[in-house]
């Protein structure tokens, strides 16, 4: 019956559903303000009503493992991978992604705009002893910047107070960054959506470990019979059809776009 009610919505173009689901986001994601364009074409074309859970990455999978959502969309595959072969998952799904950037005070005095490298980058920051703000909440850039670390060879455990762990969302950790003069790994669409800009720049970027793949992941109904599989369904359905991708693409902030679609069918 789920296979069957996404096929038809699929054919037709016609509204499958007209109910509620329960999809746990990442807050760079919902900071970007892409979900503000997705929702409302998701309720119009298959009467699907998403309700949002914006935690970090860390949380969104916590609250998949206890069955309080219907989906996750997420960045971190490392995580997702372990989500999937605990049988809370049946598969994760790619959907779009963008990258990570490393913002910091506009005079530079870690001198970042000169980095040849993520790595480079970031044991300039520490030679200089530069203020950090890290999110410090298990989030998907959270634990993307401490892989980057340690790539550079740098134990966070070891560094002074010029690191800061603020346990904090995107938007919230920008928002500090600005008003330390701090530097702050972001994702890109997140960055360009920030309003308190003032005294920030975008510093460093390019580096290909910078990646930042988002994927969708139904929550499995084997593990929690009362998840909405069918709803679930039908919202992949609608994320990797070439409406989602249009809009997606299409979303920019002053020409720049903020997510590319690379959804498989």
């Amino acid at each position: 019956m789920i296979r069957l009610a996404v096929l038809m919505w699929l054919a037709l173009g016609g509204v499958a559903f007209a109910e509620t689901m329960r999809l746990a986001v990442t807050t760079s994601f919902h900071n970007s303000g892409l979900s503000d364009v997705l929702l409302p074409v998701i309720k119009a074309e298959i009467g699907l009503e998403v309700q949002l859970l914006v935690v970090g990455t860390g949380q969104a999978l916590r609250l998949g493992r206890a069955g309080d959502v219907d989906a996750i969309l997420v960045h971190s595959k490392a995580a997702e991978d372990a989500f999937v072969a605990e049988g809370f998952a049946p598969y994760r799904r790619e959907i779009m992604y963008n990258d990570f950037v490393l913002i910091g005070p506009a005079h530079d005095p870690a001198q970042l705009a000169q980095a040849t490298s993520a790595r480079d980058a970031l044991k300039r920051i520490a030679a200089a002893k530069a203020p950090f703000i890290s999110r410090g909440d298990e989030s998907g850039t959270h634990k993307k910047e401490l892989v980057l670390w340690d790539a550079a060879a740098l134990e966070v455990s070891a560094f002074d107070p010029w690191y800061k762990a603020v346990g904090a969302g995107m938007g919230a950790s920008l928002n500090t960054a600005s008003a330390m003069g701090a530097y702050i790994l972001a994702d890109r669409a997140s960055w360009l959506n920030f309003g308190n800009k003032t005294g920030l720049a975008l510093l460093y970027a390019g580096d290909p470990a910078l990646f930042n793949q988002y994927a969708y992941l139904p929550v499995n109904a084997v593990k929690h019979s009362h998840v909405n599989a069918a709803a679930a369904q039908a919202l992949e359905a609608w994320l990797v059809s070439q409406n989602a991708a249009d809009l997606i693409n299409g979303y920019s902030i002053n020409g720049e776009r903020l997510f590319s679609f690379n959804a498989q069918n």
